[in-house]
């Protein structure tokens, strides 16, 4: 396990406790580095549309456990906010929710000369993703997949 996916981790085991007493759900902990700072990113959401005020409200406690624990050697930023209408699929929960609803699918290289695709999110496994594309179904190696989410037209 690389550094930042045992901090991710570790801040995901202290940050639980803190969403599930608010009802909330964990969508993702993320700790990269931008511009030359460390950010400390946590998606959180609820049925309804998380508000900013639940943010603040997770972003203090988990502050604070975080100085109790003080695990991260660098300087960072904390962040607490919704995954917004581009939210990654990334869990399996987040797979499952989204069974029948249409999917974008980045590629990192071609896939019968193409590296991008919507459709209707079919099935999906630890291996591969299934989608329907106008009728037709097209599995995708999850190695091969750079992002998916889900589509969303204005």
């Amino acid at each position: 396990m690389t550094k930042r996916e045992e901090l991710e981790k570790r801040t995901e085991e202290l940050v639980l406790p803190i969403v599930e007493e608010n009802r909330f759900e964990l969508v993702d902990v993320e700790y990269v580095k931008e511009g030359g700072v460390f950010y400390l990113r946590v998606y959180v959401d609820k049925e309804k549309g998380i508000t900013v005020d639940d943010c603040e409200r997770v972003s203090r406690a988990l502050s604070d456990r975080l100085d109790e624990e003080d695990f991260i050697a660098d300087s960072y930023i904390l962040e607490v906010s919704s995954p917004g209408l581009g939210r990654p699929l990334k869990k399996e929960k987040d797979f499952t929710r989204s069974i029948g609803k249409e999917v974008e699918v980045r590629l990192y290289k071609p896939l019968d000369h193409e590296k991008e695709y919507t459709g209707i999110l079919k099935t999906f496994n630890k291996n591969e993703v299934t989608i329907e594309i106008e009728g037709e179904e097209k599995t995708i190696p999850k190695e091969q997949i750079a992002l998916i989410r889900l589509a969303f037209t204005f």
